[in-house]
């Protein structure tokens, strides 16, 4: 990876960093509000908006997780009653999924597959000329 490789990840992971402690900041809680209750939030590498924020939400109120917050077009806040636990597995859905759609690393992945087909076909069209 070259210099300009190195800082885009770097800049990356400072910006993950910064939205985690945003999340940290905005999801305090004092031991009165985690009585019975457990809370999760689900990232998106691509906006959750539309009939995607629709459908998960829905997708989520199956295995009883409520709609606390949506930080932002990436990440929503859920939170539901420790009772639901039993039921975890009924729905086909995985109840501790902290993601929706694609992950940050399918999708870096797939961008460096491109990135190295173009490499590819560029090293081909040039060697024949």
């Amino acid at each position: 990876m070259g210099a300009g490789g190195g800082a885009a990840a770097a800049a990356a992971a400072a910006h993950r960093a910064k939205l985690r402690e945003e999340e940290e900041r905005l999801t305090g809680y004092i031991p009165q509000d985690l009585e019975g209750w457990e809370f999760k939030i689900v990232r998106s590498s691509g906006k959750i908006v539309g009939d995607k924020f629709v459908r998960l939400v829905e997708e989520e109120k199956l295995n009883g997780w409520e709609l606390v917050e949506k930080f932002d077009d990436n990440r929503v806040r859920f939170k539901r009653r420790t009772e639901h636990r039993s039921r975890d597995g009924m729905q086909g859905i995985e109840a501790y999924r902290t993601t929706f759609g694609l992950s940050e690393t399918r999708l870096v992945l797939i961008v460096l597959g491109v990135m190295a087909a173009v490499m590819a076909l560029t090293i081909v069209f040039v060697t024949n000329l």
